[in-house]
């Protein structure tokens, strides 16, 4: 995860060092992965959310997000599920820290994907 952070370009990479930072502090037992290219976050139940680096932003995606987040997120990403819910961010002062710590709260409520709760 550290390595695929530090390999992307600014301003990216500092978007993505402040996600990952941000969900580190927020989320007691936080589990990380890379697949797809992209990051993936969750805490024990599954992925509750991921970030990847474009061109010009990086995305934050919340799967199931439509269904678990309030506020919901104001961008629904192509070919992420009709439930995946996100914001698109391009400098780290679009970074509403507050309110992304709560999304990442309000997504790890809930199963996430690939594992079900006993």
């Amino acid at each position: 995860m550290f390595a695929y952070i530090a390999s992307l370009p600014q301003p990216q990479r500092g978007i993505a060092e402040a996600v990952d930072n941000l969900a580190a502090k927020t989320l007691p037992g936080l589990q990380r992965s890379v697949k797809w290219g992209m990051s993936y976050y969750g805490v024990g139940d599954g992925w509750c959310f991921s970030s990847g680096a474009f061109a010009d932003h990086v995305k934050l995606m919340f799967i199931n997000g439509a269904t678990l987040l309030d506020p919901v997120p104001p961008v629904t990403p192509v070919g992420m599920g009709k439930a995946t819910r996100g914001i698109e961010i391009r400098t780290l002062d679009e970074l509403d820290s507050e309110l992304v710590a709560a999304w990442m709260r309000q997504a790890t409520s809930a199963p996430g994907v690939g594992r079900t709760r006993r």
